[in-house]
């Protein structure tokens, strides 16, 4: 006699992009480190505001002090480094005082359809604040204090005595100055995607945000 067989309907998981992954559905997205695992997240809320009026404003501002700063401190005979880490400790109440104070009334600028935009859409999270440390770092050229390439601005004109256009060095310093970016882009699948690359410097740091 032949048997019948009952074919099953197939289910289809569907992901929800408002949920955050479980971090042990996929193996390359859990990090091997320990210590990586125990500091840093691996789950997302997209629901967070990033682009907000009080990240730009403290990052821009953050990043234009520390260059400042430690642009002026850097020709003294012992020079003083202001790092993003000094930023990251004083944004974080000023964060919150801004998301307190700022008015929630919402508006829309011309020409971006029905977006709305506000000076204050919620309370000041963490990606905003890792945002304006970014920021504040790119300010302290990464930990060094001042730009690298100013010292060769300083050595053409106080060394050698010749002159150099305001637009020229700026282009050089700006152009040393993102060449890491652009070679962190370049390299980005295989120093930052890879769970297992890790950075022992960054983890002080995002221990802090949490």
């Amino acid at each position: 006699m032949g048997s019948i067989g009952i074919e099953t309907p197939q289910t289809t998981k569907i992901h929800d992009p408002r949920k955050p992954e479980d971090p042990t559905s996929d193996d390359d997205e859990v990090s091997p480190i320990e210590e990586v695992r125990l500091t840093v997240l691996n789950t997302d809320d997209p629901t967070l505001p990033v682009w907000t009026f009080r990240m730009w404003f403290l990052g821009l501002l953050s990043c234009g002090l520390l260059s400042f700063l430690n642009q002026f401190f850097a020709y003294r005979t012992e020079p003083i480094i202001i790092t993003q880490i000094t930023v990251q400790v004083a944004t974080l109440p000023i964060g919150r005082f801004m998301a307190t104070v700022l008015p929630t009334t919402t508006f829309r600028f011309p020409g971006l359809g029905d977006r709305e935009f506000s000076l204050n859409p919620g309370p000041f999270n963490m990606k905003e604040h890792v945002l304006i440390s970014i920021f504040a770092n790119a300010g302290s050229a990464f930990g060094s204090g001042s730009a690298y390439a100013v010292s060769i601005v300083n050595i053409i004109k106080a060394f050698y005595g010749r002159s150099i256009s305001f637009v020229a060095g700026w282009l050089l310093i700006i152009t040393t100055q993102v060449l890491g970016y652009g070679w962190a882009g370049l390299l980005r699948k295989y120093l930052v995607e890879p769970a297992h690359m890790w950075w022992p410097s960054t983890l002080v740091q995002v221990s802090l945000f949490r």
